[in-house]
């Protein structure tokens, strides 16, 4: 079969590579129908991230079912199903308590697409990809809803997820604020998008980029270019910036008792936070890898609702033999590469 592999900054090349065997009477054989990308990608392919080349990549996907393990009774080949970027058990200590991107029965942080067991997993841009504890890990396509539309339930749109569910149940109508730019940005778009589908009673999405702005407000938020000189207070706000200083942004609009979440991955060193004021007014902040597998099925049931439209997001769809020349040009929000 082939996959795609980041081979150096800016370069991807197919190559050919053993195809997967079920792995156990637990496993499954998928074929990715609909492969997006993350915000991460930019980086790797860029040759911004830690991870060193080569690597199989691509970590967010919808794919078809090929075949199934003797243990396996929920699935057949021929269905569509999501599948998580982090390899998770289902059975240990973590994984019960819906913390499965720390799962205690597989090495940390294994993961598709990237990540120091990517030799291991692979990566989504392949004809075929074995998923190990399909059971737990596969989550069925919602009738009705496109491959396309939910490529990113298995990370990114995940992970707005809990940046603003949540918070949104404990809160049902708090006003939400989120800062995005992050890589290509679709994680911030995302959260809010999300937050508006869950009836806040307000969301504001701060951004200096035109495209995603228009984005944002597309999904129903307010959409600014700068800071006003007072922001806030909210008692939601998200960090989906990936800079210290809208980091710090996001935490001086965070009201009194909130909660601000950073969705964002940082590099190195960065400056302290502001924790005198933090403090001051009892901030919560977390930040933190998604659990995508707990969180996929939420964001699933909400666009088959209607009540999210994660396709506007979506800037750009390729076929598959076009994959390699559109993730170097970089030019989309979100790309959506179809199989």
């Amino acid at each position: 079969m082939q996959q795609l592999t980041y081979t150096g900054p800016n370069t991807l090349e197919w190559r050919e590579a053993l195809e997967p065997q079920l792995s156990s009477d637990a496993a499954a054989l998928v074929r990715p129908r609909a492969v997006a990308t993350c915000d991460l990608d930019t980086l790797i392919i860029a040759g911004a991230s830690p991870f060193a080349p080569p690597f199989a990549i691509g970590h967010e996907c919808v794919a078809e079912v090929l075949d199934v393990g003797d243990a396996v009774s929920s699935f057949a080949p021929g269905a569509l199903v999501s599948v998580p970027f982090q390899i998770s058990c289902g059975q240990c200590g973590p994984c019960r308590e819906g913390r499965t991107s720390n799962c205690a029965g597989v090495p940390f942080m294994s993961t598709y697409g990237f990540g120091p067991a990517v030799e291991q997993w692979g990566g989504f841009l392949s004809d075929v990809v074995c998923v190990p504890y399909a059971e737990h890990m596969l989550v069925a396509l919602p009738a009705g809803v496109q491959p396309a539309t939910v490529a990113s339930a298995s990370d990114n749109i995940a992970d707005a997820w809990r940046a603003v569910g949540p918070p949104l149940a404990e809160r049902p109508g708090a006003g939400v604020l989120v800062i995005g730019g992050a890589g290509t940005g679709s994680i911030g778009l995302y959260a809010a998008g999300l937050a508006v589908a869950l009836g806040a009673e307000s969301v504001t999405y701060l951004d200096s980029d035109p495209r995603r702005r228009e984005i944002a407000a597309a999904l129903g938020a307010e959409a600014l270019a700068q800071a006003p000189k007072r922001l806030g207070p909210f008692p939601i706000t998200v960090d989906a910036g990936a800079d210290p200083q809208l980091l710090a942004l996001a935490l001086q609009a965070t009201a009194p008792d909130g909660l601000c979440t950073s969705v964002a991955i940082y590099f190195g060193e960065q400056p302290a936070l502001p924790l005198l004021s933090m403090y001051t007014k009892g901030i919560t902040f977390k930040t933190g890898r998604a659990n995508a597998r707990t969180d996929m099925p939420h964001v699933l049931e909400l666009t088959a609702s209607g009540a999210f439209h994660p396709e506007l997001v979506t800037t750009r769809v390729v076929g598959w033999k076009d994959a390699a020349d559109a993730l170097v040009e970089r030019d989309w929000t979100k790309l959506v590469i179809e199989h």
